[in-house]
């Protein structure tokens, strides 16, 4: 049976057409956007990020926006008034995947009128069973020109070697903590204190995605070391697991990576989903169910 098709809110209406994939809609819509699964667990942490997005690139890449020139107060966003504009257009089904995007309004929102253009993309989604699938992930690319503000663009490496993001995910790799390393002694440590999770700083200008702050959140719960660091290709000898987040499959394992700086392909195999991997993959659903949004509790 064919997936239902998708469908697109344009301010509080339903567009007569049949909208494009959510990739397609994004790629041919300026503006700040955010994607969440149907259960829209941490939808709140989604919406002020939303807003943050907007107002930063109102203020500094209007263009990205869709506004011709800087706004000073207008876009000026908080949380609630977001959340005004876009929970409207919102349902709440585990079968979906919701992307919400705000732009400026163009010609209106010079002269008083509206502010924003409000969309909500409404697709199907079927979340992959975690350790059967992984990801590829081929290093290219520089670093992002507002990387605070959630849009469309490709960031993976800035230097051939310092691994940063995805294009719409971040990166992790697990590897032997430092001390472990120099030792080479491990038999009276354990999981959580042999290893170490490394991920890019927003301070290399990488996306500040909502599952990447749940890993780092969860890491320090469970008593895993996080270093913000970029993961460099050239110690990935060193390298017992790799992941990237996102928040439609929050974690996937990693089955290779390449860098572009190499031809041939330089390549890193893993051998499925590692320890530390599942054991942060479990925590986040665990706190997903407890924190799923009830959208009609303010509506």
């Amino acid at each position: 049976m064919p997936s239902p098709a998708a469908v697109l809110v344009s301010n509080g209406a339903v567009a007569p057409h049949t909208p494009p994939s959510a990739a397609a809609f994004l790629d041919s819509t300026p503006g700040a956007y955010t994607t969440v699964r149907g259960t829209l667990p941490w939808w709140t942490r989604h919406l002020r990020r939303l807003a943050e997005s907007a107002t930063l690139l109102a203020h500094s890449h209007p263009h990205l926006l869709g506004l011709p020139v800087p706004r000073s107060r207008a876009l000026d966003l908080d949380f609630s008034s977001i959340r005004s504009l876009v929970n409207p257009s919102v349902t709440k089904d585990e079968d979906l995947a919701l992307t919400a995007l705000v732009r400026g309004a163009g010609a209106d929102s010079i002269s008083g009128g509206a502010v924003l253009d409000v969309f909500v993309h409404v697709g199907t989604y079927s979340p992959p069973v975690f350790g059967e699938s992984g990801a590829g992930l081929a290093v290219a690319g520089r670093g992002r020109d507002a990387a605070t503000a959630r849009l469309l663009g490709s960031q993976l490496t800035n230097d051939g070697d310092h691994i940063l993001q995805g294009a719409v995910t971040n990166f992790f790799v697990v590897c032997p903590q430092e001390e472990s390393k120099r030792n080479g002694q491990f038999s009276n440590q354990t999981m959580a204190t042999k290893f170490e999770v490394q991920t890019a700083p927003l301070s290399d200008r990488v996306l500040p995605g909502i599952i990447r702050q749940i890993v780092i959140e969860v890491c320090h719960d469970i008593g895993i070391l996080v270093r913000e660091t970029s993961p460099s290709w050239s110690k990935n000898e060193f390298w017992k697991e790799a992941f990237v987040t996102s928040s439609l499959r929050f974690i996937q394992h990693d089955m290779q990576s390449k860098t572009w700086s190499d031809v041939p392909w330089a390549v890193k195999k893993f051998q499925g989903a590692g320890c530390i991997t599942t054991q942060i993959q479990r925590e986040i659903l665990k706190r997903a169910r407890r924190e799923e949004y009830d959208i009609n509790s303010l509506l």
